[in-house]
C-alpha cells in the first residue's frame, strides 16, 4: 500500500487521483537529470533520452505492449483524439464508418462528431441499464466499410466494466481495429487484450496532470491527423516533457502494485456505500453494474434534489464528490452516460474512492448524506412556486 493517505473527505478519484509519492520523487529527480533535448546527440541529451526510453518501457510493461508501441502525449484527451482520428485517417480507403458505444468519454464522442462533420458515418451502440454494451450488438454494428471501433475498458461515471475481450474478438474477425480508452482502469485493473490502439491519462493513476499515453500496436494502420513532426515516433508533435513522463511511469508501476491490496479494500467500501445509500436514503437509484465494475466508483441519483445543490452541501460538510460526467460537470447538461442507460439523471452523485482513503471517511460520508438529502428535499417543498 502507498505510504500516504488520501486527503480527508476527498472522494473524487475518478476525476483525478491524488499525486502518488512515487510520482513526486521521480519528478523531482528527473527535473534535474532530464531537462535536455532527448533528440540531440551530446551526453546530457543522451542521458535524457535514456530516461524517456526507460519510462516508455515501464509503461509498456504495465500495458503488455512493446516500448516502441507507446508514446507520451500532452493529455489523455490528446491521446484519445490522436488514436481515433489517426485510426480513421489511416483507413479511409477501407471506409468511413466509425462504431462507438453510447457511453464513451466525451473526448471519443467529440472526435466522432468531427468525423461525422467531415462526411463520415457514426454508429453508437446502446447499453443496458447497468451501462454495459451487449457484445452481440457491438459485433452487429461492424460493417465492411467500418474503419474503426471504439469501446472503453470501463465507464468513467458508473464504473461498469465493458466486454472488451468479446468486442476485440468480433473486431478481429471483421478485420476492424479496436480502440480502447483505458483512462479510468489503467493501474486499477488488468489491461484487456485484443486492442489495436489504447489511451490513458497519468493523473488518473496519481501521475502528473498533462501527460497521456497513446499505444499503437505493431501492424495497426495509423496516420497522424496533425502536421508532421519528428517527435515520439512521428505520433505526437512537440518537445517531450521528459520529467513528467518519468513521473507518470513511476506512478503507474507503483499504483498498479498498490491496487493488488487496495482494490479489494476499495471494492468492499463501495459495497458498503451501495448498501447503506439504498437503505438510508429514500427515493434513490444506484447506477452501474453491482458486480462487473471498477473497485472504486459508485454513482446514485436522488429524486427531488438538484445535483449541484447536493454537491454544494456535501462540500460544506467537507466532502469532495462529483455530479454527472467529470468532463462536462460545469455545463449543467444531464449526463449522456446516465441518459443512455435509461436511469435517473436528476440529483446524481458520483463517489470515487482514492488510494488510501480512510474507512472512517466513508462512514462519516454515509452518516452525513441522509440528513443532507432530507434537508434539501424539505427546502424544495417549502420553496414557493414560480
Amino acid at each position: 500500500m502507498a505510504d500516504s493517505s488520501a486527503p480527508d473527505g476527498y472522494l473524487d478519484a475518478a476525476s483525478t487521483e491524488p499525486p502518488h509519492a512515487a510520482a513526486r520523487a521521480a519528478l523531482l529527480e528527473a527535473l534535474d537529470a532530464g531537462w535536455a533535448d532527448p533528440a540531440r546527440l551530446y551526453g546530457r541529451a543522451r542521458a535524457t533520452r535514456m530516461l524517456l526510453d526507460r519510462a516508455r518501457a515501464r509503461v509498456a510493461g504495465v500495458l503488455g505492449a512493446r516500448p516502441d508501441e507507446v508514446s507520451f502525449t500532452s493529455s489523455g484527451t490528446q491521446a484519445v483524439h490522436l488514436a481515433v482520428l489517426g485510426g480513421l485517417q489511416a483507413r479511409r480507403r477501407a471506409g468511413r464508418h466509425l462504431v462507438v458505444s453510447a457511453v464513451e468519454h466525451s473526448s471519443v464522442l467529440h472526435a466522432a462528431e468531427l468525423h461525422e462533420a467531415d462526411g463520415g458515418e457514426v454508429t453508437a451502440v446502446g447499453v443496458d441499464r447497468a451501462g454495459r454494451v451487449d457484445p452481440a450488438e457491438f459485433a452487429a454494428a461492424l460493417r465492411p466499410d467500418t474503419a474503426l471501433a471504439c469501446l472503453q475498458s470501463a465507464n468513467h461515471e458508473v464504473g461498469t466494466v465493458q466486454p472488451v475481450a468479446e468486442a476485440a474478438e468480433a473486431c478481429r474477425a471483421a478485420g476492424v481495429p479496436l480502440f480502447v480508452d483505458a483512462a479510468q482502469s489503467l493501474g486499477r485493473a488488468d489491461v484487456p487484450g485484443g486492442w489495436s490502439l489504447l489511451a490513458g491519462s497519468a493523473h488518473k493513476w496519481g501521475g502528473p496532470a498533462g501527460v497521456g499515453v497513446l499505444a499503437v500496436r505493431k501492424g495497426t494502420r495509423w496516420r497522424s491527423p496533425l502536421p508532421a513532426d519528428e517527435r515520439e515516433a512521428r505520433r505526437v508533435p512537440g518537445f517531450e516533457n521528459v520529467p513528467a513522463a518519468v513521473a507518470a511511469a513511476a506512478a503507474l508501476e507503483a499504483f498498479r502494485g498498490d491496487m493488488a491490496e487496495e482494490g479489494p479494500r476499495l471494492a468492499a467500501l463501495v459495497d458498503r456505500i451501495r448498501a447503506r445509500v439504498a437503505a438510508d436514503v429514500p427515493d434513490v437509484e444506484i447506477a452501474g453494474d453491482p458486480v462487473r465494475r471498477l473497485p472504486h466508483i459508485v454513482t446514485f441519483s436522488c429524486l427531488y434534489v438538484e445535483g449541484e445543490a447536493l454537491l454544494t452541501e456535501l462540500d460544506r460538510a467537507g466532502f469532495a464528490v462529483s455530479s454527472g460526467s467529470s468532463c462536462t460537470a460545469d455545463t449543467l447538461r444531464p449526463s449522456h452516460v446516465l441518459e443512455a442507460m435509461g436511469v435517473l439523471t436528476h440529483g446524481n452523485v458520483r463517489v470515487s474512492l482514492p488510494r488510501g482513503v480512510a474507512s472512517a471517511d466513508v462512514d462519516r460520508f454515509l452518516s452525513v448524506l441522509p440528513g443532507t438529502v432530507a434537508r434539501l428535499r424539505g427546502a424544495a417543498l417549502k420553496a414557493p412556486d414560480r
